[in-house]
């Protein structure tokens, strides 16, 4: 258990903008930030993220809420890991009891998952610094690499011992169930027994975003022919390699910051880059590139540089994965080694100037790449040429900017020595059917908002709801805030006459809210809002120092995206980037006082109307004549509502 007191500091201190930039590519927009959603496949900006309210809204799902919701739902942490995760973030010490073996059953299979491989993560390194083993072997390994200390210890390097069940029998002893042990894929059981997977390799973890252990890779250091170099976690409910790049968490903040991303092979191409300087490099981990690993990236930055040995199968090998690249509408350059070289081999032998000039020099566009190596086996064949010309064309295509398809179609044209007009009659051939397909989608969509536009009438705008929802804003914003409220009281003037006398009075804002509902009966129609409204109050009432972040933590989830619902909905607008059209919203400026009075009044009216309504409707049933004492209500309430209206107007 975390102490009250370690998760009070942790919401303090944790800023929502700067746990989300982890993960995802925040660009500025009015007081908030906003980028592309990591829940589902876009893109244009959905997500968004105000420092103002620490709350962050994703509007292409309906998710919501805190840093630690994100946490949550992006790296499907329990509450005490997303805690945990965010005072290693930020440097704070949290005071918990150690987990027993009984509570080590009790927790659910994914989180005995990522319990095991933590579990094992530790042990590896124990193995790798502390046998006679692990150093003479594993350790030299990585020191013929030219690996530091530092940098063995960065990316929790370790070592397996060649030995049958050292790591399961370890394990067992420790308390953790073989069916987990099997599930991760570190413990192989078949029939009655059971060995290591990863028998006698050094280690690589394989980390999520965050920095929780997925998976691992193992290579195997003594000859053995019917042994694989490299060995890696099978698929489990944690562990999708085609989801997940090695290197990501060490490599995401500088994959921000410079706007670029190099994607390698290996998991040594990782290590070596990061340690010469260059730490904006993720490896594919021997997979082959899919586009939910592009996915990942382009969260962090629109631009990749694909970098391969120099062989002629590395080339080839790159050339399969520059489409897919493309299809996500991201920027690819691609950058070969010389022959005999690779990312590791060339980054141990320059420093990071000579790298980095490397790189900058040789990086191409991925059209004059491809151009340059299809075009070397095709120069004396015409009939090699067109093919390669076709191929070329094939990955423009992909292109989904065709601004941007255009220019690329015009620099194949220089660099092939071809006609513009024959490459856009081929790439107009490729997207044939495409275009058919998207033309007979904007026809049935056209169509279909012909019949909605001529049968369905126009949706009323429900008032009421828009008011509840109001006062639910206002609650969560400022219900804490004590402020001056000027109402209007109804006096008789020496004439007789009503009029309307303003007095001034001091007090908390859901306090006013609560009193001014409570004295007119006013009850809410919306079932959740009323459930809201009711844990709102019953909160401020009781926490005199009601912090909104901590609030949406501590209810469920519905709530909490209900909640960030309602305060993200009027700054939705900032997504589509009006500024940039001359296009310039006004902001909304009100005293929380006014708000509060202008909310409760036009409720107030509303409802007056729909009482009068009620009392008209109750005449035409009748269908006898106006009972008399339904004239005066009715005469009575037209009279309040023009003083509330006059009121109302001297809020405005």
């Amino acid at each position: 258990m975390i102490s009250p007191a370690s998760i009070d500091q942790v919401f303090e201190t944790a800023r929502v903008e700067e746990v989300i930039g982890d993960f995802v590519q925040l660009k500025k927009a009015g007081s908030n930030f906003k980028g592309l959603s990591p829940f589902s496949d876009e893109r244009s900006p959905s997500f968004m993220v105000s420092p103002v309210k620490q709350i962050w809204k994703d509007f292409s799902t309906g998710k919501g809420g805190t840093a630690v919701s994100f946490l949550m739902e992006h790296e499907h942490f329990t509450y005490p890991e997303a805690i945990k995760y965010l005072a290693k973030k930020y440097n704070i010490e949290i005071e918990e009891t150690e987990q027993s073996n009984e509570q080590k059953e009790q927790a659910n299979e994914r989180e005995s998952l990522y319990l095991v491989s933590e579990f094992a993560n530790t042990y590896f390194q124990k193995i790798l610094h502390k046998t006679d083993q692990g150093k003479s072997i594993g350790l030299s390994y990585f020191k013929e690499r030219s690996f530091t200390e530092d940098t063995i210890k960065k990316f929790d390097l370790g070592y397996s011992l060649n030995e049958w069940q050292a790591f399961t029998d370890e394990a067992l002893k420790q308390g953790y169930n073989i069916d987990y042990l099997a599930k991760t894929g570190l413990t192989i059981v078949k029939e009655n027994k059971r060995f290591d997977r990863f028998k006698g390799r050094v280690m690589f973890p394989i980390k999520s975003m965050s920095g929780r252990v997925l998976g691992f890779g193992g290579r195997i250091l003594i000859a053995d022919k019917k042994a694989a170099k490299y060995v890696n976690s099978p698929e489990s409910d944690i562990y999708h390699k085609s989801k997940v790049l090695y290197g990501i968490y060490h490599a995401k903040q500088s994959i921000a910051k410079e706007d670029n991303c190099y994607l390698v092979e290996g998991y040594t191409d990782v290590i070596q880059f990061h340690q010469t300087g260059i730490k904006n490099v993720v490896s594919s981990s021997g997979t082959a590139l899919t586009s939910e690993q592009i996915r990942l990236i382009n969260r962090l930055t629109k631009n990749i540089t694909v970098l391969f040995d120099g062989d002629a199968a590395g080339m080839r090998a790159s050339l399969r994965g520059i489409d897919l690249i493309l299809e996500q509408g991201m920027n690819v350059k691609v950058c070969s080694f010389p022959e005999g070289e690779d990312p590791d081999s060339f980054a141990k032998q320059n420093t990071l100037e000579e790298l980095t000039a490397y790189l900058e020099s040789h990086a191409k566009d991925f059209i004059q790449f491809k151009a340059s190596v299809l075009f070397e086996d095709s120069k004396n064949d015409p009939i090699k040429k067109a093919e390669t010309v076709r191929d070329i064309v094939n990955s423009i295509s992909k292109i989904p900017d065709r601004i941007k398809k255009e220019i690329y179609i015009q620099e194949c044209a220089r660099i092939m020595d071809i006609s513009e007009d024959v490459l856009f009659s081929t790439l107009a051939q490729i997207n044939k059917k495409e275009f058919q397909e998207e033309n007979k989608q904007y026809q049935k969509e056209q169509k279909a908002f012909e019949v909605i536009k001529h049968q369905q009438p126009v949706e009323k705008v429900d008032v009421q709801y828009v008011l509840e929802r109001k006062i639910i804003e206002v609650l969560l914003l400022y219900g804490n805030k004590t402020e001056d409220f000027e109402d209007l009281v109804l006096k008789e003037n020496d004439k007789g006459e009503l009029i309307l006398e303003p007095v001034i009075h001091q007090a908390k804002v859901f306090e006013k809210v609560f009193l001014d509902l409570q004295d007119d009966e006013m009850e809410f129609t919306n079932a959740q809002f009323k459930i809201l409204y009711y844990t709102i109050i019953d909160r401020l009432n009781q926490d005199t120092d009601f912090e909104l972040k901590t609030f949406i933590n501590s209810v469920d989830t519905d709530m909490s995206n209900e909640i960030t619902t309602i305060l993200m909905e009027d700054e939705r607008y900032t997504l589509n980037d009006w500024n940039r059209m001359n296009i310039f919203p006004k902001e909304k400026h009100h005293s929380v006082a006014q708000l509060v009075s202008e909310t409760i009044l036009s409720l107030r009216c509303y409802l007056i109307d729909q009482k009068v309504k009620e009392f008209q409707q109750e005449t035409l049933q009748n269908k006898i004549d106006t009972n008399r004492n339904i004239l005066e209500e009715v005469k009575d309430y037209s009279g309040l509502k023009m003083l509330l209206s006059r009121k109302l107007n001297r809020v405005l």
